[in-house]
């Protein structure tokens, strides 16, 4: 027979392990409420949903909100910072609203192509504003995620060859400093605009242009009111995937891990979709009957140099970073 001490200690055991089940039973997965302003089709969108959900695993649930249905464009950081959402992908630009530095990767014709991104932020560059998110806006920067070279989009038959062409045209441009000061820089007369808008802006004549890169001009069908894309390349570009340090923190290492490894896997496919993209969409807006031809980028990059120079958002610029970025 089982002596009565011996019975109680089974039984505690056993209560323990009960417990223990519960616990774990109880233990719910990490919640990633997502935002982003565009649609849940693009390239990047879909490598979210199909493929970073589901390197996660099933620690985690990833709640994405597309075309600003949860936050307005712009306001998604602050969102993060508050805990309304744990994740967001912002460009630089919205980074720059907090933290000046981030500004320079911004400018026009700074960043070359999806190859030069990627080694900005593999290497020390991207370390340091990394750090720079961290420590000054309480962000954690997973990935960057390339959207493509952005070119001008505009009605009307105005041949655009030179910055001077684009005098006097409204140029839609998403909202804050650095924006508005990219629509400057290649000669245009900036218009803060929501990029839902931007469609009926075009058709009702509010602007008479804006930029973006060809992936994101057909998921928006912009080419449908509007008659000519000048393939300026004034800017690559990004995003920027980023997740509350607080959420990140409270992780295990192998959950931080985990979503690391989920946004690198996630945006090398995103990234090789929207090069694939680029290269064929020149002749689908052709065959839409849109004039699509290439500028004096020559002429376009010297302007924007001078008006970044020149400026007072070159003064937020780390000492010595533009040549750093270029020697990449």
């Amino acid at each position: 027979m089982i002596s009565m001490t011996r019975r109680l200690l089974l039984a505690g055991a056993a209560a323990l392990g009960l417990m223990g089940s519960a616990g774990e039973a109880l233990a719910e997965p990490v919640k990633l409420r997502f935002a982003d302003s565009t649609t849940a089709d693009a390239p990047r969108s879909q490598a979210l949903i199909n493929i970073f959900a589901k390197e996660l695993g099933p620690d985690f649930v990833f709640e994405p909100y597309f075309g600003s249905t949860l936050y307005k464009q712009g306001t998604e950081i602050v969102a993060v910072q508050r805990g309304n959402l744990e994740m967001a992908l912002m460009p630089p630009s919205d980074f720059a609203k907090q933290v000046p530095a981030f500004s320079i990767l911004t400018a026009a014709y700074l960043v070359r192509d999806p190859a030069h991104l990627k080694a900005i932020f593999d290497g020390e560059v991207g370390a340091e504003f990394r750090k720079l998110a961290r420590d000054e806006m309480g962000v954690v920067v997973l990935a960057p995620a390339y959207y493509g070279a952005r070119h001008v989009n505009l009605k009307g038959d105005r041949k655009i060859m030179k910055p001077e062409d684009l005098a006097g045209v409204k140029l839609r441009m998403p909202g804050g400093e650095a924006w508005q000061f990219l629509g400057e820089s290649i000669g245009a007369n900036p218009v803060a605009m929501d990029y839902a808008e931007v469609y009926t802006g075009l058709q009702t004549g509010a602007i008479d242009a804006q930029d973006n890169p060809l992936p994101n001009n057909k998921l928006m069908k912009f080419h449908e009111v509007t008659d000519q894309i000048v393939l300026t390349g004034h800017n690559v570009g990004f995003g920027l995937l980023m997740v509350s340090a607080k959420v990140f923190d409270a992780l295990t290492p192998d959950q931080q891990k985990k979503m690391q490894d989920a946004a690198n896997a996630a945006f090398a496919w995103s990234d090789a979709e929207y090069i694939k993209q680029e290269a064929e969409l020149v002749e689908f807006f052709k065959a839409q009957g849109l004039d699509v031809y290439t500028p004096d980028v020559s002429a376009f990059r010297a302007y924007s140099n001078r008006k970044y120079l020149e400026s007072p958002l070159s003064k937020d610029w780390p000492a010595g970073m533009v040549d750093r970025i270029n020697a990449l």
